[in-house]
């Protein structure tokens, strides 16, 4: 391993423990967009049709499209998408807060 790759994996460990530690701004945090997610294996996991995962979280029709691999969601959406896939429930209560 040449110096300049450990400098470099050293950075991003040293990054993450002011991460995980609350000690970095959060303004400075990369975030990872993935570039394919499964939307039908999100939307089966939680029970819902594909109507009702549309209007639950504001897609509309468009999931059917995604899940036929006719059209791809944009980063936003696949960012979106993540959440929802990991933490539905808080994306749930932020949706639906009074």
């Amino acid at each position: 391993m040449t110096k300049k790759a450990f400098d470099k994996i050293a950075a991003g460990l040293n990054d993450a423990i002011a991460i995980a530690r609350g000690d970095a701004d959060p303004a400075t945090y990369r975030v990872h967009v993935p570039e394919e997610i499964d939307v039908k294996a999100i939307r089966k996991r939680l029970g819902l049709t594909q109507e009702q995962f549309g209007l639950r979280y504001g897609f509309g029709p468009r999931v059917r499209d995604w899940e036929q691999k006719r059209k791809r969601p944009d980063a936003a959406m696949r960012a979106f998408l993540l959440v929802i896939a990991r933490e539905p429930e808080a994306v749930d209560r932020a949706l639906h807060a009074s």
